[in-house]
């Protein structure tokens, strides 16, 4: 394949099921996205791409597509690759929590252009088989006349698949990128995902929280009997602790009865 030199477009790849990088990619990013399963990865497919900022300069797309990796990892724990292409160029930025993002890319002839070891460290945090696989990922770092940036990218994508990655039809680097819009749209379980404000943010961390181990805990039958049962052990230890004026046991008492309060408030309020 070659990325035409007109053609420009990108792709957020996170390692993660749809449920768990929506809340992220709605709340960090606050972008009009498309989220769509693709194996056991996710891809987002940006609605815009970059734009002049207020001092009229212009990032490119490898910028913008970095900065939003890096931020996605920062929001979640699990690893995010953005890949791009732009005037036949092409290349990747990979981001794992709070460590530092590792990028690599490849001019529009195929030459390499970055740190070699970025290999390494793509291996390493993605569960690559550091022999075989990372042998061939260190292909896509030599010179290699008859591979140009296109190529070179989608080599990589195509490893990916031992991952786990599989690609929805038409999510292929070196679309444009209304192609691309158009394909994530129509890939089974897509969604569109939008900002939609502080409230609704919130709302929907709460989601998956309760989605997840601690969700009965915090709301439900059982977070309702825990509640209570806080309530019930604390105000008779307070009235106690009041009379023997028994400070330490007061405050125990009074936190017991908080805790339980709060419990049973917030239950309440998200079955409202």
């Amino acid at each position: 394949m070659s990325i035409s030199q007109t053609s420009a477009g990108g792709l957020l790849l996170c390692r993660a099921e749809p449920a768990t990088v929506r809340p992220a990619a709605t709340h960090v990013l606050r972008e009009r996205l498309v989220l769509a399963p693709a194996g056991d990865w996710s891809a987002l497919v940006p609605e815009r791409y970059p734009a002049a900022d207020a001092s009229g300069a212009e990032e490119s797309l490898a910028e913008v597509l970095t900065g939003w990796t890096s931020a996605l990892a920062v929001g979640g724990n699990w690893p995010v690759l953005g890949v791009w292409w732009e005037s036949g160029e092409s290349g990747f930025a990979l981001a794992s929590g709070l460590r530092r993002p590792v990028s690599y890319g490849w001019a529009a002839d195929g030459t390499p252009l970055g740190d070699p070891d970025a290999m390494r460290t793509l291996t390493a945090r993605l569960g690559l088989d550091p022999v075989l696989d990372l042998e061939e990922l260190e292909r896509l770092t030599r010179p290699d006349e008859a591979a140009d940036g296109g190529t070179r990218l989608l080599g990589l994508i195509a490893l990916l698949a031992r991952a786990g990655l599989a690609l929805p039809a038409g999510l292929a680097p070196g679309e444009r990128a209304d192609r691309l819009r158009e394909a994530a749209r129509v890939a089974p379980g897509a969604e569109a995902l939008e900002w939609s404000g502080w409230r609704d943010a919130v709302r929907a961390e709460l989601d998956v929280v309760e989605d997840g181990p601690l969700g009965p805990w915090l709301r439900g039958p059982r977070a309702r009997f825990v509640g209570a049962a806080q309530v019930a052990a604390g105000a008779p230890l307070m009235l106690w602790a009041a009379r023997r004026r028994n400070s330490g046991w007061l405050t125990a008492g009074t936190l017991l009865v908080a805790h339980g309060a709060l419990g049973l408030a917030y239950d309440h309020a998200r079955r409202r």
